[in-house]
């Protein structure tokens, strides 16, 4: 029996919600069902983990949840002397930027400034466009993530298939996504208000919503290197 997947059709449908995903960095406000978002997590959450151990957990902040968590977190990255208090529990980036790693990131940093209007030495305007993360870019949904302690680098790889499963079936519905790492340094902060127990780590936040597409930040497009350049055939 053939397969419903091996469907020219369907396999279209899959590749589209998967080429089709982009950080959307402006939203509009219009609220996601909650019987929608609880779809998408269901899906995601048929994603492989070692043994099964589904390292997972997901907090969904809507409304003044949301608003809240955004206003405590703005005040702690506008103020010179707390912000300095606040670093991450895992290093996201490496410590060292080599290429071509490092010529990608300045790539993307600078091509979206430049769609903002915003110079090298606009510091204040590229502090505040930092600061749309915390408002998760005006979605009408915050998705915070955590992991528990004990589990190691595997349940991390894991989690990545959780976190793209969320982003695929976010398309599949017509909606858009931006994974967020800009939370990990106020993990404090995000502990206290979601009252999460000491034994579990911050991953990272998303924002979860449908694009504003009259924002020009929402034009951005990234480049990927060819298969070619990260492949090695062998026979």
């Amino acid at each position: 029996m053939t397969s419903s997947l091996e469907n020219p059709e369907a396999r279209a449908i899959i590749d589209a919600a998967i080429t089709s995903r982009r950080s959307v960095r402006a939203f509009l406000p219009d609220p996601i069902e909650p019987d929608i978002i609880r779809d998408i997590l269901d899906v995601a959450s048929r994603a492989p983990s070692g043994s099964n151990t589904q390292p997972w957990r997901v907090y969904v902040l809507t409304g003044a949840a949301r608003a809240e968590l955004s206003r405590k977190i703005l005040a702690a990255h506008n103020d010179p002397v707390e912000i300095a208090q606040h670093t991450e529990e895992y290093a996201y980036y490496p410590r060292r930027w080599i290429a071509p790693f490092q010529d990608r990131r300045r790539k993307i940093g600078w091509d979206l400034y430049g769609l903002l209007g915003l110079g090298r030495d606009n510091k204040a305007g590229m502090h505040a466009q930092h600061g749309r993360n915390y408002q998760f870019f005006d979605a009408p949904v915050g998705l915070i993530f955590s992991i528990d302690r004990v589990l190691e680098q595997g349940s991390w790889l894991d989690y990545g298939m959780f976190l793209q499963n969320i982003m695929i079936a976010a398309r599949a519905r017509g909606l858009d996504t931006c994974p967020q790492a800009a939370f990990t340094p106020f993990h404090r902060i995000i502990r206290e208000h979601l009252q999460m127990s000491e034994n579990e780590m911050l991953v990272c936040g998303m924002s979860l919503g449908r694009a504003d597409e009259s924002k020009i930040e929402n034009t951005l497009t990234t480049e990927r290197e060819s298969v070619e350049g990260f492949t090695t055939f062998l026979d």
